[in-house]
């Protein structure tokens, strides 16, 4: 397990070697950023965007929380940190693709599927509860096509239509509306299994994911 020691002792290796070798880059950074993605993501520390598309310091703009879900747009009181973080990806930083990725054994999937959570307190359950009860709809049509069953398929399933969630919902907010339908902005639905360290792509028109070819062919 790790502790914050060992993650200073990568701090220093990175300062030798990471720091130190791409120094113009980083000099480039300390003046701004233009990312071209923004990579919307989990908080699982098994799916760590910038390792598994092997980017470098600047390339992509990333969020991450539980289950990788984008509230829809709403304009009530409130701290909305996904959605401040999408406009200033999509207004400021002018991203011109949005990548959705979920994943394989997604805990805050597993908890909307099995509802484990379902009235608990704030505090014990009740925050992660509230946030992933934007999934009871495609929870719905899972338990339609799967009933009880909370085998492997059915998590899958479960984890997947949270992509299809996450990428309706950033339909409902205007700027990406309109940017989508101009042209400048697409949006990719994506999912990381785990297990096997494949990513699966979301082809809109169908449905299905498909495994992303694995050669530049």
């Amino acid at each position: 397990m790790t502790d914050f020691a060992d993650m200073l002792d990568g701090y220093r290796r990175f300062r030798n070697t990471g720091w130190t070798q791409q120094r113009e880059r980083w000099d480039e950074l300390a003046e701004g950023q233009s990312p071209g993605v923004m990579v919307i993501a989990c908080s699982d520390s098994r799916v760590d965007p910038a390792q598994i598309f092997d980017t470098s310091p600047g390339q992509i703009f990333v969020v991450r929380n539980v289950a990788a879900l984008v509230p829809p747009f709403e304009t009530s009181p409130g701290h909305h940190g996904v959605s401040a973080a999408l406009e200033f990806a999509v207004q400021v930083l002018k991203v011109g693709e949005i990548v959705v990725m979920g994943h394989g054994k997604c805990g805050g999937c597993k908890a909307a599927l099995s509802q484990e959570l379902k009235d608990a307190p704030p505090g014990e359950g009740g925050f992660i509860a509230n946030w992933i009860d934007m999934l009871d709809e495609a929870r719905d049509n899972v338990v339609a096509r799967f009933g009880e069953d909370r085998g492997r398929d059915a998590h899958r399933a479960m984890e997947q239509e949270g992509v299809k969630v996450s990428l309706a919902n950033l339909r409902t907010f205007p700027c990406v509306r309109a940017k989508e339908r101009s042209g400048e902005l697409k949006l990719i639905g994506s999912f990381f299994a785990i297990a096997d360290g494949q990513l699966h792509l979301l082809d809109e028109s169908t449905g299905e994911f498909r495994p992303a070819p694995l050669d530049m062919g």
